[in-house]
């Protein structure tokens, strides 16, 4: 049996629930679920929720300031649980946010997608506090529910929070890109993790007609978005429902040379130069929309970085993971955008090619790409699968 946290009955949980429902992130037959499983039971005493206004992440510590704690817990916003791998230590933020609590609007519509019902074999992918994994047990039935955490310690307090609330999933430590075939074959699989790459281990591992619910992108930006495959025939397929971040799992995380392995002191003297037309206005669209996604599609290999804006200028750099080429776009405020490229490819060319390809097909969202995932690699297409291209 589940049971609520002794704060259950809160006014900003109840208004969140109404939130959820009235933006129908969460459907009506979700209710019950949000109503047993509280955000709050799985939380740690010091987290780092995110101040969606000041794009920061801010500590707040439960024993210091406990309604801080709990308006934070019954916000939609993300929650920082663990920074650095669990190396950090203090109050501060670390570098890198390595475990979290994710929005609950997010949450609730990745379960709407993932399509899943009482008896139905779930695999969870990246347990993080065990939220994820509590309320797939109580849709599901715990038994039928597995979890995996690469994290150990990360994974222990997530079983210690599910077995207070009388949740028993079985939870696993390991790499959750090998999946885990001792409970497969799976209905559905959902991934709370960031991939770059769907693995084939998940394919195997879903019954022929069942779901992979995984939020999925390019090393292009952080910009992902949750694909929802059918699995068929030993391939994965389907479209993409909403644009998301999160963060990676750990064995697919981006490590490159910094900027001046690619970049030398003389760089810009020796590089070629020329304009675009394409402005700042059209390029640099901030978090959340399409174009970073959609070009991230279409050009392979490579990254881009969006530097702050200084006295009316903007440079967006393009490093390449193939080889040391790189680009440079500098926008300017009232005057023409400059180019410098260096190396075997032309990365701005690729770019531009690639915006002008999005722009013409009156800029498709998010919604309208999909993936396919065969033996052979991962192909995109935009509307329908008759023509695609690998990414």
């Amino acid at each position: 049996m589940t049971g609520n946290s002794p704060q259950a009955g809160r006014p900003s949980r109840k208004e969140l629930g109404r939130f959820l429902l009235e933006t129908q992130a969460m459907s009506s037959d979700w209710a019950p679920t949000f109503a047993a499983v509280d955000r709050a039971a799985f939380l740690p005493g010091l987290m780092w929720p995110f101040d969606m206004d000041a794009g920061t992440s801010v500590p707040v510590n439960r024993a210091d300031d406990p309604d801080a704690w709990y308006a934070a817990a019954d916000s939609n916003v993300p929650i920082v649980t663990q920074w650095d791998d669990g190396k950090h230590i203090g109050t501060k933020p670390g570098k890198v946010s390595t475990s979290s609590s994710s929005m609950p609007s997010v949450n609730y519509a990745m379960f709407q997608a993932l399509a899943v019902d009482e008896g139905m074999k779930v695999l969870d992918v990246g347990t993080g506090t065990g939220e994820t994994a509590g309320a797939l047990a109580h849709r599901c039935g715990a038994r039928n529910v597995t979890t995996k955490e690469v994290d150990r310690a990360v994974s222990r307090q997530a079983r210690e929070r599910l077995c207070r609330l009388g949740l028993y999933p079985d939870v696993v430590v390991g790499d959750g890109f090998d999946g885990h075939t001792d409970n497969a074959p799976y209905d559905r699989i959902l991934a709370t993790v960031g991939l770059r790459e769907v693995p084939g281990a998940w394919i195997e591992q879903t019954r022929p007609g069942g779901l992979i619910v995984a939020p999925w992108g390019t090393h292009y930006s952080n910009a992902d978005a949750v694909a929802r495959l059918e699995v068929k025939g030993g391939t994965a397929s389907g479209h993409f429902t909403r644009p998301v971040e999160f963060m990676k799992l750990r064995t697919q995380r981006l490590s490159i040379p910094g900027h001046g392995e690619y970049v030398p002191a003389d760089a810009l003297d020796n590089a070629d130069t020329s304009t675009t037309e394409v402005t700042e206005a059209e390029f640099v669209t901030g978090k959340h929309t399409a174009l970073s996604f959609a070009l991230g599609l279409r050009v392979r290999d490579c990254v881009q970085a969006v530097a702050d804006k200084r006295e009316g200028a903007r440079p967006v750099w393009f490093y390449s993971l193939s080889d040391r080429s790189w680009a440079c776009v500098m926008f300017r405020d009232g005057a023409e955008s400059r180019v410098w490229q260096s190396g075997p490819r032309r990365l701005w060319d690729e770019v531009e090619q690639a915006y002008r390809w999005w722009v013409g097909r009156d800029k498709p969202d998010h919604t309208r790409f999909g993936l396919t995932v065969t033996p052979d690699g991962h192909r995109a297409w935009l509307d329908v699968p008759a023509e695609m291209w690998a990414v």
